[in-house]
């Protein structure tokens, strides 16, 4: 009999093969298969999924919605294979999703990140080199962390200040032009990674043992480094807490580049495309969200609103 966690693998390679980066959902769901092992589970039914739940429910529902959905998707796929799959109703767990807001660094809390993580110690000390360079480059490109670790030499082009990422959110690649403080900066941690380790091709992004950095390794530095600077309160058992997190950087570089066209008044609907692009979002919609998500972004958005009105109101009454 095949184990869940053998079917998980299958599973994993298909979506993988579509474009998909599925990181989180493989931890997830690796966590969830092994339950399903120990208890000699053959395949996935609503009860199995509930059992897990209360041996691991300390997380509220949003959360564990969250997870049936991922284990939704794997039980779909699976039905394919053993039709006595039940795949767990989608309602089974009442919750309601909100999008966190973001927290917006400010330019002081990100000069700390970034001089903090130089001091994260290491065998050959590549880790605070990695992680300093890693955090500040995700603050000024806005990359996602695992566009960022997925980058290999190749495609930091410093030359011509370009970064190409292939891997991007659903598969999706694009070109991010870094500024040359920026290409400085990655040129040093090359330069750097090069006399610790030697010539090497594949990840730009590595461990003191030449390995790319984890997804989990990555938010574990952040963590760490967070609660150095009390961003994040002290945790112990090496628990990451609660607090901002590193994909906030990525939200800060938006809100500061739309914060920034509406101070010099240029036109957001023009703009935003630009970014999205950039950004990688599959649609434009996507970017608008931060508009809502940041009070000072949404007043200046209502300002400029009202100035459009007015003006427009002006232009009425001076045709008459």
């Amino acid at each position: 009999m095949i184990t869940l966690s053998r079917r998980l693998v299958d599973y994993l390679a298909v979506r993988r093969s579509l474009g998909f980066d599925l990181t989180f959902e493989e931890r997830v769901l690796k966590v969830f298969t092994a339950f399903a092992d120990r208890a000699g589970a053959k395949t996935i039914t609503v009860d199995l999924f509930l059992s897990w739940k209360t041996a691991y429910g300390h997380a509220n529902n949003n959360t564990w919605a969250h997870r049936l959905g991922m284990v939704r998707a794997f039980a779909s796929w699976l039905k394919g294979y053993d039709e006595r799959t039940e795949v767990p109703p989608l309602d089974l767990i009442p919750a309601k999703w909100q999008r966190p807001r973001p927290h917006i660094y400010s330019d002081e809390e990100v000069a700390m990140l970034v001089s903090r993580a130089t001091k994260l110690g290491s065998r050959y000390g590549l880790r605070g080199w990695t992680c300093s360079t890693l955090f500040g480059l995700i603050a000024v490109t806005g990359l996602r962390i695992n566009e960022a670790l997925k980058l290999d030499d190749a495609d930091v082009d410093l030359d011509a200040g370009v970064i190409t990422v292939k891997r991007g959110k659903n598969g999706k690649a694009r070109y991010v032009p870094v500024a040359p403080t920026t290409a400085h900066r990655l040129a040093a941690y090359r330069a750097e990674r090069m006399r610790l380790l030697g010539p090497t091709e594949g990840p730009f992004f590595r461990n003191d043992d030449g390995r790319r950095p984890t997804d989990c390794s990555a938010r574990y530095n952040f963590a760490v480094v967070s609660q150095d600077m009390g961003l994040r309160a002290a945790q112990r058992f090496c628990k990451h807490g609660r607090g901002p997190r590193i994909h906030d950087l990525r939200h800060t570089f938006a809100v500061r580049t739309i914060m920034g066209w509406y101070r010099k008044g240029l036109d957001p609907d023009r703009e935003m495309p630009r970014l999205s692009t950039y950004l990688g979002h599959m649609r434009p919609e996507h970017t608008y969200w931060y508009i809502e998500a940041v009070p000072e972004l949404l007043q200046l958005a209502a300002n400029r609103a009202e100035r459009s009105l007015a003006e427009g109101a002006a232009r009425k009454g001076g045709a008459r």
